[in-house]
């Protein structure tokens, strides 16, 4: 599961294979398993596994009916940190000047994402203020993740 494609995804959820949470639990598990020294991950949704039920339960719902679910269906993603959502993730560009800060409305492509059935697994590191402020600071830096590792 680790490099299966969305089309691999889908098939398994489809043939019965593998259920959305699933997914996002193997994610998770990864994700508390290598988050420690690659920093690549500044915050989960807390949300992600009940909305994997929900797109398990919907998925079972339409196979009924014999209807199609959008691609991204029970697909998580992870957004860079300065991609706004409007739920329980902060929005901080990595820094603590915006934790806690609220946003108006999911940034255009999270509403996009989300109406294809993605779930939004958690926000991903980034340079501090996207590398914007600073000529100086190390390249994947930031206050919120420390120093991320690059490749």
């Amino acid at each position: 599961m680790e490099e299966a494609t969305v089309d691999d995804l889908q098939l398994a959820f489809k043939q019965k294979l593998l259920t959305s949470r699933q997914v996002v639990q193997f994610y998770l598990d990864q994700i508390q398993k290598l988050n420690q020294d690659l920093r690549g991950v500044l915050e989960i949704n807390p949300d992600a596994l009940s909305q994997a039920d929900i797109a398990d339960k919907e998925r079972s719902e339409y196979e009924s009916s014999f209807r199609t679910l959008p691609k991204l269906h029970g697909i998580p993603v992870l957004l860079k940190d300065n991609i706004a959502t409007k739920d329980k993730l902060n929005t901080t560009a990595g820094s603590f000047a915006l934790l806690g800060s609220l946003v108006p409305r999911d940034a255009g492509v999270v509403s996009k994402l989300r109406s294809s059935g993605a779930i939004v697994l958690g926000k991903a590191t980034l340079s501090e203020w996207a590398y914007i402020r600073s000529s100086t600071a190390p390249y994947g830096w930031s206050a919120r993740g420390g120093q991320g590792v690059v490749s």
